[in-house]
């Protein structure tokens, strides 16, 4: 079984804290301004995205070697109306060129925490989609997700975290517009 440390302790920390202990995984939940060590192998950022630059300024050295993984939508919290980072660019190759000596996965971000608790999105199971340069970090995030009853998907390189941030804006802003149900959002039937 893995070892998660989560940073972040609101509900997308909890709700993941929650599958990976369904799973079996040891969890440490972390506060973002904890000072506590990260004794995890793999490292979930369950903080808003104007607050992960604080985080790696923190526990940069924490991560080192560690599957870290990106949840952040980087949306303009202000407007709702567009993201922070560049056209061609992610939060997540953000975090990854911050971090060389880690392996940086996104997931987490298209699905709304009351999604990962309940785990369906209407009559679909969960299904977290995972983009990353490193397999073996794709395959034990993915092992992590099914152990808990979800799904998981590769959903290919960590070029592809810019489209699903894209996804998981256009989620939030549909909920946030009250066009969805924060309990509901998109489901993959496959």
């Amino acid at each position: 079984m893995a070892h998660i440390s989560i940073i972040g302790t609101g509900n997308m920390g909890q709700a993941i804290a929650a599958v990976a202990g369904r799973g079996g995984h040891g969890v440490q939940l972390l506060g973002h301004t904890d000072s506590t060590a990260v004794t995890g192998d793999v490292v979930v950022l369950a903080v808003p995205y104007p607050d992960v630059a604080d985080v790696l300024a923190a526990r940069a050295d924490q991560l080192d070697g560690k599957i870290v993984v990106d949840i952040t939508n980087p949306l303009n919290f202000e407007t709702f109306d567009s993201l922070t980072v560049p056209a061609d660019a992610s939060a997540t190759a953000e975090i990854a060129a911050a971090l060389p000596g880690s392996r940086v996965l996104k997931a987490f971000n298209t699905t709304f925490a009351a999604t990962l608790a309940s785990g369906a999105v209407g009559d679909l199971t969960t299904t977290v989609l995972i983009a990353g340069d490193d397999a073996d970090a794709k395959s034990t995030l993915a092992g992590i997700v099914t152990s808990g009853g979800l799904k998981a998907i590769d959903a290919g390189s960590l070029q592809r975290a810019r489209e699903l941030e894209a996804i998981g804006f256009l989620q939030i802003t549909l909920a946030a517009g009250e066009k969805i149900s924060w309990t509901g959002g998109f489901g993959v039937a496959a």
